[in-house]
């Protein structure tokens, strides 16, 4: 079977969703859609656009095969347990987002246009329409496969998507919550079904727990203040984020007895903070909270509980906790500073000011601080860092980190001579601001006659 050409050149794929596209095409096809199945089709990891290979080698879009999977599919008596098996297999193979797109839109087309009364968006910043049920509408109309599968399309959305597509689940659940108020009261309760019970729900003499994959939600309730009661926390914790369907993104809800928070200043006083407060007292128990960081830091991903203005990736208030322990800790909260959203993320800003004012400016806090002024645009000073660098320890410490500058860069950032340059200006504004500007002349000018010399040092 020859590929077939256009303009003379060879396609990279087969376009299968044309009305004239040939039977001998559409064969490969559905030859590759079993190959999905059976786990024997093939993805290009690394080349430009994504193809699944049957066993042929016949190559195909992602997108196209789900749909011309889905077109089969008869809308009374879905099979909703077959449904699922083909995206979830898709899935793996390809990655979520090559499929997204398709099944949102499927369900829209199934779902939505076929149950509800579709408006106007009356305004420009929602991102849905507003959906009633069709006054026609009757329940034997309605296929119960179908709500399901729209449920599992929106779990989907939460579970592997990226934090702003939990918009498109709760639309989703919106619409089914229309028909079958139960269907969606289950997933609230229980979730999707597919973690294991004793993750979905734990109860000990320490504490009560739940996880919910659906709503990206864990709960936990400390029963007392004991070092076992956190250590039992921080292992469900763990145990949760080891579930490869739970999402990245999630809320930590947490009650407990001791009322105490981390002592940064503008933190928000949420659960999150309460519980890393508590369970960091216990020394023992920091090799637990460095796991729980490590599993939990992910590029891109949020607590979904903060507002916008404390946003703050999973990990953050685990990696706070021990960061303020001391330098032992200082490779961990520089693996999270370089995985921080700089566009995003700013919570740390008050994590680092909390750090140099406890510990002052020493070679390793300083190289803390470089890796947190690159995590943000422009990190600004606390006021009290002029005068904690206002000694000649402080200062010998940044000329020392000066003259190694290299060794607090990422190889590819150390290999541009701008970036350096960038860089090291980045951590003088992180420590006199505005003055730092028009080599420190300001700085210099106000410097103790003793220590003036070390400063001209500093920004020549």
């Amino acid at each position: 079977m020859s590929l077939p050409k256009r303009d003379g050149v060879h396609e990279r794929y087969y376009l299968i969703h044309k009305p004239d596209t040939s039977p001998e095409v559409l064969a490969e096809a559905d030859l590759c859609i079993q190959d999905v199945l059976n786990g024997t089709a093939r993805e290009n990891h690394s080349a430009y656009p994504t193809v699944v290979r049957n066993h042929n080698g016949t190559p195909f879009l992602p997108s196209q095969l789900l749909d011309r999977y889905l077109s089969k599919l008869p809308l009374k008596g879905f099979p909703y347990e077959e449904a699922v098996t083909f995206c979830d297999a898709l899935r793996r193979l390809v990655g979520w987002q090559e499929i997204r797109y398709t099944l949102e839109k499927y369900i829209e087309k199934q779902v939505q246009e076929r149950y509800f009364l579709v408006g106007e968006r009356d305004d420009g910043f929602t991102v849905f329409p507003p959906c009633t049920v069709l006054p026609e509408l009757r329940p034997e109309d309605v296929d119960e496969g179908l709500l399901r599968f729209a449920c599992y399309v929106a779990v989907c959305h939460t579970v592997y998507g990226q934090s702003f597509e939990s918009l498109t689940t709760e639309h989703i659940l919106g619409l089914v919550s229309q028909i079958r108020p139960d269907m969606v009261k289950e997933l609230k309760t229980y979730g999707s079904g597919k973690l294991p019970p004793n993750i979905q729900k734990r109860k000990t003499k320490h504490l009560t727990a739940s996880a919910n994959d659906a709503f990206a939600t864990i709960r936990i309730t400390a029963r007392d203040s004991t070092e076992e009661c956190y250590a039992e926390i921080l292992d469900y914790l763990c145990a949760v984020l080891e579930q490869e369907e739970f999402p990245r993104s999630y809320s930590v809800e947490f009650r407990g007895k001791e009322k105490i928070y981390l002592p940064i200043p503008g933190l928000p006083k949420k659960g999150v903070n309460q519980l890393f407060a508590c369970a960091v007292q216990h020394p023992n128990l920091h090799p637990a909270i460095e796991r729980y960081a490590r599993l939990a830091m992910r590029e891109y991903e949020w607590y979904q509980n903060l507002s916008d203005e404390s946003c703050a990736m999973p990990g953050s208030f685990a990696v706070f906790a021990l960061g303020l322990e001391g330098e032992q800790w200082a490779p961990l909260v520089t693996e999270y500073l370089d995985l921080c959203d700089d566009e995003h993320s700013s919570l740390q800003e008050k994590f680092l000011h909390a750090l140099i004012r406890k510990f002052g400016f020493q070679a390793w806090t300083l190289g803390v601080l470089v890796r947190g002024a690159l995590s943000m645009q422009w990190l600004k000073p606390a006021k009290e860092f002029r005068s904690l660098i206002a000694n000649a320890e402080s200062l010998d410490a940044l000329l020392t980190v000066k003259r190694r500058f290299s060794a607090y860069l990422l190889p590819e950032e150390d290999k541009d001579p701008k970036f350096r340059v960038i860089a090291w200006q980045s951590l003088l504004w992180a420590i006199w601001g505005s003055s730092s500007e028009n080599g420190g002349s300001k700085v210099i000018k106000s410097a103790p006659k003793e220590l003036k010399e070390k400063y001209q040092q500093v920004f020549s």
